[in-house]
């Protein structure tokens, strides 16, 4: 590392350290396809015995660390005092070993001498300063070295706070910018070289404030936890139960960490202290502030350490904001009665105060804390749009009641934080918010009046550039009636006015679509309009086949959840632009029906597609390829899967970072744009009565062997009917024959009484019935 060289773009990764994070980043970069370089300590009997240790742990990882398990062979492992060498061809190196700057500092002199001139290192260090840890580097790996700090799991948290030195150089820290978004995608965040940086700093502080406050106000757990959850805009997760997933001895040591390098208090209470030492620390260890018994959820009894039934926090007043904009629901929520409004009035208080007088010291602007709150620890909306929407005015009559001095950032403001596109710079000056290049916001647009179609259920808006977009907005995107006519509207709109295609697309934090709205569909049967309903299936088969065969290009922009008919919707489409963490499956067998969207024919078409130009291939094995996904319900747990599973096309792209989905799928429009014609209809072959009796054999054999029940093996027989093209010889059918099989066996299915209690059951409950 002799001089300073152009930092080229980032092709293989190094990364120093296999435990939990060290193997976590791992499996992250592998799974975007960037071959990995794994290393960790030698061991005695087997040499690589910790890396091979750390990239098993990331393959039995519950939720899964990696996209695909097969990207595991992106991975090379070995040691730190055999295999360093295998660095030297990385391009980026990140150190993820213990939390001490004397094995750090060691570690950096070794790599300064074999890596190559353009190598960019950097650690994940949760709180070390980067200027300890680089006490006896040269001035070339300064320049290249920075923190990169991951939040865990890796895969699933947004976040990746960068923190660059003074000495940091830019074109280093753009390129890391770059492959973080763009290749790993992560939410990145520039911190300020102090303890714990952004979101620990704040978020930890939250949490131990939590816990202090739960003790004075005399609540339990439970109540915490229905408190600081959803109600705030925060996960359901909220205040333990987080706890819990991220480790108790991990929460101590943090605190711990915390306290030595700021001189604040961060301490926890002592029964927090003697739990960590009896060994429950959480959900790794089977008991923690929670515990599981008999499948039954208890909470820990703090005054006692004793578990009890979980109990669910039961108010009038709670059930009255659960429905309401996250805004309102705020500003009411301190006002709960009694102790829960005292322990949110407080909490609120002191974390807000926290926040104003810690903000400059820890950050570049007050946009980086909300966006590390939000991407690291999964706000809706963070600490200083979160006082916006209480009013800054309330917010400081909150400080009174405390005793809380009026922090100078407080009193910069003009009334609020962030206002006509602008927001408060710690000068005291208002600036423009950072546009995020390839970022489309619907809720910007929106705010723009780029609105060009509006119902209840969805609304057309127009993304530029001749590219339209139609979003659900129905709880979890269910489709239902005012969907489909938005869609029907929104298609003839944009060929009449010119437009050159369609996304179709939305911004819910969890789900693309979760489907058809079972509860009308439920309600229907119930009254017996049988007439309405087949209308209603035909319809929504007519929606799913418009898609295909529009005369423009269509690009559907899934991600999450991904269920029954938005699937079939995603299915449809010329091409799909997907977010990497895609929960795609035709679920309907779950609830006693079949997929009648369209889904059943399409996948029977790819499959027998498949095995079209292998004139040896037996065409059964693309019906019981079909067969199975869609009997058994199948759902990826990723993009790289739902490809596998032929959910994906060759065609279809998956984007790594969500932030970009919408811009990505516009592109996708616009490239297929110019020269677009709409496919020709296709003839499907079906094998009619031999595929039947095969497929019946194997239904009742599952029966017989007790694997299904009654009613499954119902199912099991009308999906395999339709699969087969019904009875007969092998011959060719339209689509359209097999959408008619389709809409038949599914209302079948649906006038059973069997069926009825699963759909029943689910929209109670959530989870399915085998009745």
């Amino acid at each position: 590392m002799t001089e300073y060289k152009e930092v080229p773009m980032i092709k293989k990764v190094g990364v120093v350290g296999a435990g939990t994070m060290g193997s976590g980043i791992a499996a992250l970069v592998a799974s975007a396809g960037i071959p990995v370089v794994l290393l960790d300590i030698p061991g005695k009997e087997d040499r690589n015995e910790y890396a091979k240790r750390g990239l098993e742990r990331a393959l039995k990882a519950r939720p899964a660390a990696f996209m695909d398990p097969e990207r595991a062979r992106y991975v090379e492992i070995g040691n730190t005092e055999d295999d360093l060498e295998k660095l030297r061809d990385c391009d980026w190196v990140v150190e993820a070993i213990v939390e001490k700057p004397e094995p750090k500092q060691a570690l950096y002199a070794r790599l300064e001498s074999l890596l190559k001139p353009t190598a960019i290192v950097s650690s994940n260090t949760s709180g070390i300063p980067m200027r300890v840890l680089l006490e006896g580097r040269s001035e070339g790996f300064r320049r290249r070295f920075l923190g990169t700090h991951f939040f865990n799991p890796p895969r699933y948290l947004h976040l990746l706070e960068l923190i660059p030195t003074p000495e940091t150089d830019p074109k280093v820290l753009e390129e890391i910018r770059r492959f973080g978004e763009r290749i790993l995608g992560k939410g990145t965040v520039l911190a300020k070289d102090s303890p714990g940086f952004i979101a620990n700093r704040l978020g930890v502080y939250g949490m131990v404030q939590a816990v202090r406050l739960m003790e004075k106000h005399g609540l339990t757990i439970d109540e915490v936890d229905a408190l600081t959850g959803p109600l705030l805009g925060r996960p359901n997760s909220a205040t333990f139960r987080t706890a819990d997933l991220t480790g108790l001895d991990v929460l101590k040591l943090v605190t711990e960490e915390l306290a030595q390098a700021t001189g604040e208090d961060f301490a926890l209470p002592e029964w927090v202290h003697r739990l960590v030492e009896e060994g429950r620390l959480g959900e790794k260890a089977g008991a923690g502030f929670y515990k599981r018994v008999n499948g039954e959820i208890y909470t820990l009894d703090y005054r006692t350490l004793d578990y009890a039934p979980r109990t669910k926090l039961e108010l009038p007043e709670l059930r009255a904001l659960r429905d309401l904009p996250l805004r309102e629901r705020l500003a009411k929520a301190l006002d709960l009665p009694g102790k829960y409004g005292a322990f949110l009035r407080e909490l609120f208080a002191r974390t807000a105060h926290y926040t104003l007088e810690k903000a400059p010291e820890i950050a570049y602007d007050l946009v980086s804390v909300d966006q590390a709150l939000e991407w690291g620890f999964g706000w809706e909306e963070g600490p200083f749009k979160n006082m916006d929407a209480v009013g800054l005015s309330r917010v400081e009559a909150l400080f009174a009641e405390y005793g809380l001095e009026v922090p100078e950032l407080l009193g910069k403001a003009q009334g609020t934080f962030y206002k006509d596109g602008a927001y408060l710079g710690f000068d005291g000056a208002y600036h423009p918010l950072p546009k995020r290049e390839g970022v489309i916001s619907l809720k910007a647009l929106k705010s723009e009046g780029k609105t060009l179609l509006e119902g209840k259920e969805a609304a057309l808006l127009d993304l530029g550039d001749g590219v339209a977009l139609l979003e659900f907005r129905t709880k979890m995107n269910a489709i239902g009636e005012g969907v489909i006519r938005m869609l029907q509207k929104s298609l003839e709109f944009v060929e009449e006015k010119g437009y050159l295609g369609l996304v179709i697309g939305n911004e819910d934090p969890r789900a693309f679509s979760a489907g058809a709205n079972l509860a009308l569909i439920l309600s229907l049967a119930q009254e017996g309009d049988w007439d309405e309903l087949a209308l209603a299936v035909r319809q929504f088969q007519k929606a799913s086949m418009s898609l295909r065969y529009s005369p423009f290009p269509v690009v559907v922009a899934p991600f999450g959840l991904t269920l029954g008919g938005g699937a079939e919707f995603t299915l449809h489409a010329d091409r799909v632009q997907t977010h990497a963490e895609l929960y795609m499956g035709l679920v309907e067998a779950g609830v006693g029906l079949l997929p009648a969207g369209g889904g059943t024919k399409e996948m029977l078409l790819r499959f027998t597609q498949e095995l079209a130009p292998y004139e040896e291939a037996d065409p059964f094995e693309a019906v019981k390829r079909a067969f199975q996904l869609i009997a058994m319900a199948r759902t990826s747990t990723s993009a790289l899967e739902a490809r596998k599973m032929g959910f994906l096309r060759d065609g279809d792209r998956i984007s790594m970072n969500r932030d970009f989905l919408i811009a990505d799928a516009k592109r996708r429009v616009l490239e297929l744009a110019p020269d677009y014609r709409p496919p020709l209809p296709p003839r499907i072959r079906v094998l009619g009565s031999e595929a039947l009796g095969n497929l019946r054999y194997a239904v009742w054999s599952f029966r017989e062997a007790g694997e299904i029940t009654d009613h499954d093996m119902k199912i099991g027989l009308e999906i395999a009917y339709v699969l087969s093209g019904g009875e007969g010889p092998a011959r060719e059918v339209s689509e359209w024959d097999l959408l008619d099989l389709e809409r038949e066996a599914f209302l079948k299915l649906l006038g059973t009484r069997k069926t009825q209690e699963r759909i029943a059951y689910t929209l109670k409950t959530g989870k399915p019935l085998r009745n």
